[in-house]
């Protein structure tokens, strides 16, 4: 299964990748280019590539999107300030033409924080009850502890669209 993970520079990708992997989390530096990791989990093995954020590196974004499973998008729930631009560069990835149909999971992490938004304030912003070409779900999670980031739910979004 190819996941692709994107966010926001800051949104916490390389850590819940990290933590998926079972890796030492405490010392992590922005992702300048990409990362790829191969995860076993529950029977079945992940190809994860990890796309840094920043804005600078998004143009590139598209040049992952051949034959992605499922995409994974990851949103600091405690950075308000920067939703509006969150949500636009989902929006431009859900209308990407070779992302069409694929399923795609919205982790909204970081709710350990306190000044953290809820999944369902930050769905609601994001106008994702208007996603009707795809199977999506959004999942609130804490990357730093693991907490939320459960791979039983990708699989669950794998599955409607045959890809496991």
């Amino acid at each position: 299964v190819r996941i692709l993970l994107l966010g926001l520079d800051n949104a916490g990708k390389t850590t819940l990748l990290k933590q998926l992997a079972s890796e030492d989390i405490s010392h992590i530096t922005p992702t300048q280019g990409f990362n790829i990791k191969s995860v076993q989990s529950q029977g079945f093995k992940l190809n994860v590539w990890d796309i840094g954020g920043q804005r600078k590196i998004r143009p590139y974004w598209r040049n992952y999107f051949e034959n992605t499973d499922i995409l994974i998008y990851v949103i600091d729930s405690a950075d308000r300030k920067r939703f509006e631009e969150t949500g636009q560069e989902l929006a431009e990835l859900l209308d990407e033409e070779k992302l069409s149909g694929v399923p795609v999971l919205i982790f909204a992490n970081k709710q350990d924080l306190l000044t953290a938004a809820p999944a369902s304030e930050i769905a609601e912003g994001l106008n994702l009850h208007t996603i009707r070409d795809r199977v999506w779900q959004i999942q609130s999670c804490s990357a730093l502890s693991g907490e939320g980031v459960q791979v039983r739910l990708w699989r669950r979004l794998a599955v409607p669209a045959g890809h496991l």
